[in-house]
């Protein structure tokens, strides 16, 4: 039985890498799609999207699964609960990978960033990528020098973010209304994403350590 268990805690690892590699893989392919205005790789995203979802829920009621038959304590309770919230934070960081993608299909074949930005969108994308890789690293490894980098690499895009807000509010912005929301929408995703890839490196630090860093923002937002 105990074997049983021990397996069961060793899937819901495996699963939540699973998990962080599609999010990979769908930040990825939303940036190229964003960057070319590639409509058909936008739609491979928003597709794909639908995996990310059915991996969460099965990894959600094994770990229900796990509290209610095992009753768990201590170092196992705390990987339980902290896997449910990080598969929370991994499902949204896809969604969002996914509202990019939308975005460049509404606008197809136009592109969604105008030419005055997308220096800092290409930033904030590179960014974002790095996040996600980091992600799958950390999970994989429990290093925890890969969260101290998703943390510098959230400072980034938060910076990155400002700067967009104030291009937009420039003498010299001109786009148009509908771009300037999806300009502000982007940015707003990306920062998003970042913020739960930094929330996943807070649940994987109190794991290995025992403590909760609380100077680390925890994104619960969506």
């Amino acid at each position: 039985m105990r074997e049983l268990y021990r397996a069961d805690l060793e899937r819901l690892g495996r699963d939540l890498t699973e998990i962080a590699r599609l999010v990979h893989r769908a930040v990825m392919d939303a940036q190229a799609a964003l960057e070319a205005a590639d409509v058909h790789g936008a739609e491979r995203v928003i597709s794909e999207d639908a995996r990310i979802d059915q991996l969460q829920e099965s990894l959600d009621e094994q770990a229900v699964r796990i509290l209610a038959l095992q009753a768990p304590v201590a170092t196992d309770l705390r990987t339980v609960v902290a896997t449910l919230r990080m598969s929370s934070s991994l499902e949204r960081m896809g969604d969002l990978a996914r509202h990019v993608a939308q975005l460049t299909r509404l606008r197809y074949p136009e592109h969604v960033i105008p030419e005055p930005v997308r220096t800092v969108f290409t930033a904030m994308c590179d960014a974002a990528v790095e996040v996600a890789e980091e992600v799958v690293l950390l999970l994989e490894t429990q290093d925890l020098a890969h969260g101290d980098r998703i943390d510098a690499l959230n400072e980034d895009v938060n910076a990155l973010h400002v700067s967009v807000f104030r291009a937009i509010a420039a003498p010299d912005w001109s786009a148009t209304p509908a771009t300037t929301t999806d300009v502000t929408l982007a940015s707003r995703y990306l920062e998003r994403f970042t913020d739960h890839g930094l929330s996943v490196a807070a649940k994987v630090r109190y794991l290995v350590t025992g403590e909760w860093a609380t100077h680390r923002p925890d994104a619960t937002g969506s």
